[in-house]
């Protein structure tokens, strides 16, 4: 179990920030051969990401409410984000052509994206007796005192 970190945190806000949440929807569940294959080539994705830092991606939370997946991935930027879900030699794009082949707009399994580029200072966070989570996995934790007691103050604050 991770270790739980007994005061309030927040990140330091201080570079640009992607958030990319992806994830599944089984639609047919008996049709196993059509979305375990998709959950099966995320998988592989990640691990081929966690294994290279240098394509930008920082980290990633995921959560089952079957049906649907949810997975919130960071991404130091959206050039890289973009740059991996075009690389030929990557996991991603032979896996989407496989998607598209396999199921397309057939209705078995969906698959949703968003993405959100943030700012600098734009974003905030607060964790407590929680152990590193989400942008604080990602991102140097910091107390949440002072400046950066409030979320208000953390959105406003002018880093040191």
């Amino acid at each position: 179990m991770a270790e739980i970190i007994k005061e309030r945190m927040t990140v330091a806000n201080e570079q640009e920030l992607v958030v990319f949440l992806i994830g599944m929807r089984v639609n047919k569940v008996w049709k196993v051969q059509k979305w375990v294959p998709v959950a099966a080539a995320m998988a592989r994705m990640l691990k081929e990401l966690n294994e290279h830092p240098e394509m930008g991606f920082l980290g990633v939370e995921s959560t089952l409410n079957f049906p649907t997946t949810l997975m919130i991935q960071y991404w130091r930027s959206f050039e890289d984000l973009a740059v991996y879900a075009g690389n030929k030699n990557a996991v991603h794009l032979p896996a989407w052509r496989e998607f598209n082949r396999r199921i397309g707009s057939n209705g078995d399994v969906g698959i949703w994206h968003e993405t959100y580029r943030i700012p600098a200072g734009s974003y905030e966070a607060v964790y407590n007796n929680m152990p590193a989570f989400g942008m604080g996995k990602v991102f140097p934790l910091v107390p949440a005192i002072g400046q950066r007691e409030s979320a208000r103050a953390r959105i406003a604050a002018k880093q040191e």
